[in-house]
């Protein structure tokens, strides 16, 4: 029975080997959708009471909590025009804290078929992760051949925290235009990449480290261009694209500072934005601060210290190891400047897994570490078990002995 379920599986995966690229990654998509799906349903059963609704919730209603519900308000009622604040002035948690494209389109959804906001919110984050991985595939064939990129896609479609891939999170959406983006720069059709990339700046905070990935780039870029001037047949950027790509600089920083402009515009608080966004960790914004902080309250008031240190040099050796190199200049300056900019202005808690997303060019390195199956298999194994412990551990709800729980 065994030498026969083998025999048909082989069968299967020759079968499939055969179809069109996009068939290929939709069928590995839809997989870990369906894996997903499962996980979710089987966590709903053991949920107990929670703030939204009563206990062992069917799925749509499990997986429309946390942040679904705020872009759900922001989809019926738009943002608050002051800034709701508490008895002693503070401000409170409220919509201005996430960004309008998702909900926004949401809302034209709803207004065009009838359905309800929550399944509006649950159609388009799908379908953008589905096109996400077909972009993603299209990205890493840029840097590797057909097997090793179809492995990237099934490590980024079954990463711990790719469940969020569909659920009303703007996630999947913000992957689909930064991985355009990432292409479009590839590609050097920079002037093409502008509106995607102000899109992308309306749908998550990525605007920041992608306006500086291209800064560098194009810094680096005018560096060699400068030095190669004298080499025969070198592949120097022309002057067009160069200007092409100072015109993505622009617009990839105006971009940055869009969202957190109409913020002021509309409520009169020119730090309505950031007043918003601390509210969750509490305190105001201190640049590092918080990973000391975090480090501290994890391993000691010395190796505390010393574990954002650790952390920089541990990712500055990834990122200098064979597999890496081989992304190329432009995703790995990418990850860099990501990275960077999450030392730098996160807070680290649980849902900073989730905010690794953006880090996926990584997958395609890890694709690249092994030709093994087994290696390969073993990865996806170890994510699927991990996205079990994520939304077991962190999405379904269970109150804390101080009040509240993690958030995922």
């Amino acid at each position: 029975m065994t030498e026969a379920a083998s025999r048909l599986a082989s069968a299967a995966a020759s079968s499939a080997g055969r179809w069109p690229w996009w068939a290929q990654v939709g069928a590995i998509y839809g997989a870990a959708r369906l894996v997903s799906a499962c996980i979710f349903m089987a966590a709903a059963l053991h949920q107990g009471v929670n703030p939204w609704f009563p206990a062992t919730p069917d799925y749509w209603n499990f997986i429309n909590i946390w942040d679904g519900r705020w872009y759900g308000e922001v989809l019926a009622s738009g943002y608050p025009a002051d800034l709701p604040v508490d008895g002693t002035g503070n401000v409170k948690e409220n919509a201005w804290a996430f960004y309008p494209l998702f909900p926004f389109l949401g809302r034209a959804v709803t207004a065009l078929t009838g359905v309800s906001p929550a399944i509006s919110l649950t159609l388009i984050a799908t379908a953008a992760g589905l096109a996400a991985a077909m972009v993603v595939y299209g990205l890493f064939r840029h840097r590797a051949a057909h097997g090793p990129a179809l492995w990237a896609v099934a490590f980024f479609s079954a990463f711990p925290v790719a469940a969020v891939f569909q659920v009303p999170y703007a996630e999947s959406l913000n992957i689909l235009l930064l991985a355009s983006g990432l292409l479009l720069v590839l590609r050097r059709q920079y002037l093409w990449a502008i509106p995607v990339v102000l899109l992308m700046c309306l749908s998550r905070p990525t605007g920041v480290p992608f306006a500086a990935m291209i800064a560098l780039l194009l810094l680096l870029l005018l560096f060699r261009s400068w030095g190669r001037s004298h080499e025969a047949g070198s592949h120097n950027h022309s002057v067009g694209e160069l200007w092409s790509l100072a015109g993505l600089t622009a617009a990839s920083a105006a971009g940055a500072l869009a969202w957190p402009a109409i913020a002021w515009a509309a409520t009169g608080d020119p730090e309505a934005y950031t007043k918003t966004e601390t509210v969750w960790r509490g305190h105001d914004l201190v640049p590092f601060k918080p990973w000391f902080d975090t480090g501290i309250q994890l391993f000691g008031p010395v190796l505390g210290v010393l574990a954002p240190f650790a952390f920089a040099v541990l990712f500055t050796l990834l990122m200098m190891s064979g597999p890496v190199t081989q992304l190329g200049l432009e995703l790995r300056l990418w990850c860099v400047c990501y990275m960077a900019y999450l030392l730098v202005f996160l807070h680290p808690q649980t849902s900073t897994f989730r905010m690794l997303l953006p880090l996926f060019p990584l997958a395609l390195g890890a694709a690249l570490v092994s030709r093994s199956r087994a290696y390969r298999g073993a990865v996806i194994t170890m994510y699927v078990l991990l996205q079990i412990v994520w939304i077991v551990w962190l999405w379904a709800w269970a109150e804390l002995p101080g009040g509240g729980d993690y958030p995922p």
